[in-house]
């Protein structure tokens, strides 16, 4: 009897916890069992390890073979698998006389030995890294993988992996593919004619990290504002862009290294149910949400949505995190995106028209803003309108300013926060908030009467005191004034349907 251990690491989620594949060969008729609720995917691997060894010159060894992958708690899926079950049966048959501590590995092996690559490794070859083991991968994973693990190795068939691992150097190190290298096309902030409310809107969103609504007709740009966002956003951190490359990697995409860097913007169409929006499924997988990790979330014809999957939007967008349980797992998925909805104004659209094209009833017009939940509004910073422009103004020259000139005042107010809170403003809380928004007596005045004439939350409140912050971080302040605090109300007002903002 005899026995081998190699370690690998499961598939589920982004805290890729390790996985013990362990190889018993005893006495009793030929046979291979792998055990430790395995799927359909991981129980095939049994023909797939058998043909490989035999196709690349190993003998299939004779006995009962067990292969046991702890945790026996943990689901494990994929192909992942197949190259730890195949170097475990090897080394417990002798046929490798090699030390497989100190290493971990992964590959799906084809019936010739060779091997295939499988997804989600990235944050897989992180945890690896930090845990100071080596890492060996299939050829076509390479790219991924050597983007967090500079030491990782990769194999094109299972006979290079065991000659390195006896002594003969064969792998290649895992080198990256050119990083950042896809050319993606980033919109013009200068296209953009008139709706210098709602330009002055995207611009405090960008530099505080707000979440913003823009309500107006159709076809007055408010799908065309938000796409410009992207390109006034200051560029992703390290530490930021491997988040963002950790959650693709285990989506149904996958990761490619030419996308490193690019903030992610998600833009699902209004008929997502509420697990593609959040993440679920059969296996529980990231969601939309968790897709604009670092990144836009940008739901269009917001009242169209399923209201169940906007009111599963209210917990991520105050911690940041998607917490999926089921019956066999729970799996928490990062979530810190920056939302940025649009809306029609009634269900025609041209409710305030001038031209009276709007024949909706009030009945109507409540239910169709009855969609949208008082929790959910109140979670949304600020609101902007884009008025239908004139022939005038589409044919006039553009006076906007560029995405460049914007992105420079975003970048310098953005670094403001980091100096003084380490974070966004809209992640300011607790003391943190209080210590960077501090009120005169006249402005506290101002925000209680607000409070009393709009019947403000205390979400409300605090909302309305971090974007005066970025506003006064835009003009470069120290402290907070009184107009920034008006504006602050104004860009909060129209989440107040009815309501006027006062006075000072």
């Amino acid at each position: 009897m005899s026995l081998a251990v190699v370690y690998t690491r499961a598939s589920m989620g982004l805290d890729a916890p390790e996985v013990t594949v362990e190889v018993h060969i005893g006495p009793g008729l030929p046979s291979l069992a792998i055990v430790g609720l395995p799927e359909t995917a991981v129980r095939e691997a049994r023909e797939r390890v058998r043909s490989a060894l035999t196709m690349a010159g190993f003998e299939f060894p004779p006995g009962r073979i067990t292969v046991n992958l702890a945790p026996a708690d943990l689901p494990k899926g994929g192909g992942r698998y197949d190259l730890p079950i195949a170097l475990g049966i090897l080394s417990a048959s002798g046929q490798l006389q090699a030390r497989l501590e100190g290493w971990e590995f992964a590959g799906e092996l084809a019936l010739g030995g060779a091997l295939r690559p499988v997804p989600g490794l990235l944050p897989f070859a992180l945890r690896t890294r930090e845990a100071g083991r080596g890492l060996v991968v299939p050829e076509g994973s390479g790219a991924e993988v050597g983007v967090v693990h500079p030491e990782a190795l990769s194999a094109g068939h299972l006979l290079d992996v065991c000659r390195h691992l006896s002594g003969e150097p064969c792998l290649a190190v895992a080198r990256p593919g050119p990083l950042g290298a896809e050319a993606a096309a980033v919109a013009d902030l200068a296209d953009v004619r008139g709706q210098a409310g709602a330009r002055r809107a995207l611009e405090v969103a960008a530099a505080g990290g707000h979440a913003l609504l823009f309500s107006g007709p159709p076809g007055t740009g408010k799908s065309m504002l938000a796409a410009r966002l992207p390109g006034i956003l200051p560029p992703m951190t390290h530490s930021e862009a491997l988040e963002a490359a950790a959650v693709a990697s285990i989506s149904h995409h996958g990761f490619r290294p030419g996308q490193w860097a690019r903030r992610p913007f998600r833009q699902p169409h209004h008929s997502a149910s509420q697990a593609a929006l959040i993440g679920g499924g059969r296996k529980p997988g990231p969601g939309e949400a968790s897709l604009a990790h670092r990144g836009i979330l940008f739901l269009d014809e917001l009242p169209e949505f399923p209201r169940t999957a906007l009111e599963a939007l209210r917990e991520p967008l105050e911690t940041g995190e998607v917490h999926i349980s089921r019956a066999s797992a729970r799996v928490s998925y990062p979530a810190r995106f920056q939302l940025i909805a649009a809306m029609n104004p009634c269900p025609c659209g041209h409710l305030g028209d001038p031209g009276g094209r709007c024949r909706c009833t009030p009945e109507q017009v409540e239910r169709y803003r009855g969609r949208l939940s008082g929790p959910l509004m109140d979670r949304l910073d600020m609101q902007a309108d884009v008025p239908r422009l004139t022939a005038a103004e589409l044919q006039g020259r553009s006076e906007g300013e560029s995405s460049a000139t914007v992105r420079e005042r975003v970048a310098q107010a953005r670094d403001r926060q980091q100096a003084r809170a380490g974070v966004e403003n809209a992640r300011l809380q607790g003391q943190a908030l209080e210590r960077c928004c501090r009120l005169t007596r006249t402005d506290a005045g101002l925000l209680a009467r607000a409070m009393d004439q709009l019947g403000l939350s205390a979400r409300a409140y605090h909302r309305i005191l971090r974007l005066a912050r970025t506003i006064a971080d835009l003009e470069g302040a120290d402290g907070l004034a009184t107009r920034h605090i008006t504006e602050a109300l104004s860009l909060r007002r129209g989440l107040e349907p009815g309501r006027k903002a006062p006075g000072p």
